[in-house]
């Protein structure tokens, strides 16, 4: 008498003797094929596993080439605003203080800048400025430089330029904001990346918010400093300085803004409808009646 038994698949469903005996590749009572049956049970397992992960990417966790495509190049404005942002912050020309060209001798001037780090003093030949200008500069004329970094984090003291101090609350602070913002860009890289390794287009929403976030606290930073600055220059009215802005607010004014848009195009192609497609519809109709 032959011995009932039930097989039961990856799925949890029961399958009958015979079908048992069709998947190992011979029915009961049949020429012994061990192996083959082995292995035909084996590529059946298999199958059922690349049925699962169908069904999970024909539920929207998956992305398509096209989408696929939009990602990266989103991906390639945000690491724009990255690089911007890099740039900017580990550079010290952030503000250019200069006094008038007669403030030493008539024979060379003293000029500085400086950034969130460190600041650096330049001497110049009174010959190569431009005899229009009144004060000295600007900071890319060829001299002596000395650059020396801010103790702000070391032992807390303010640093002094030309008989003015620093204000060491605010210099802090917009040090700090820029270096959460460069967190926050790592995380959404990280979130951006996973997104495009796993093909789970669930990672965009927090990598979205990341660089929006950074973005804003990058512009933070800048107004930050510039009222650092301002203080700077009213804590000692004896000297006159002329102070510009360099290159290097340039760079992180343009990392804010490119972040942020970044941040946004992460955000529209996380949705699961175009808002590009729902309103043409509405604007054809519209225009119809």
């Amino acid at each position: 008498m032959w011995s009932t038994f039930l097989v039961t698949d990856e799925e949890g469903r029961t399958v009958s003797p015979a079908a048992a005996g069709t998947v190992g590749g011979a029915a009961l009572g049949g020429p012994s094929q061990g192996p083959v049956g082995l292995t035909n049970l084996m590529s059946g397992r298999s199958t059922f596993g690349g049925n699962k992960r169908r069904r999970t990417t024909s539920t929207g966790h998956a992305m398509s080439e096209a989408q696929e495509g939009k990602i990266k190049l989103a991906f390639f404005v945000a690491i724009v605003g990255v690089v911007l942002t890099v740039l900017g912050v580990g550079t010290e020309f952030w503000v250019e203080l200069s006094p008038s060209k007669s403030f030493y001798n008539n024979q060379t001037c003293l000029t500085a800048h400086y950034g969130l780090w460190k600041g650096c003093s330049k001497t110049l030949w009174v010959a190569d400025i431009d005899p229009e200008r009144e004060s000295c500069g600007p900071a890319e004329l060829p001299g002596e430089t000395n650059c020396t970094y801010f103790k702000f984090f070391t032992t807390g003291e303010n640093a002094v330029l030309f008989q003015k101090t620093t204000k060491k609350s605010l210099n802090v602070a917009a040090a700090m904001l820029a270096m959460f913002s460069l967190f926050l860009m790592v995380m959404g890289s990280i979130c951006i990346t996973m997104a495009l390794s796993k093909e789970i287009l669930f990672f965009l929403k927090p990598g979205s918010v990341c660089f929006i976030l950074s973005g804003v606290m990058v512009l933070l930073s800048l107004l930050v400093f510039h009222q650092s600055v301002l203080a700077f220059l009213a804590s000692d009215h004896t000297v006159t300085l002329h102070h510009e802005l360099s290159w290097s607010v340039s760079c992180i004014g343009c990392a804010g803004a490119v972040l942020i848009v970044g941040g946004i195009l992460f955000l529209l192609l996380a949705l699961p409808y175009s808002p590009w497609r729902r309103c043409l519809p509405q604007k054809d109709s519209s225009s119809s009646s």
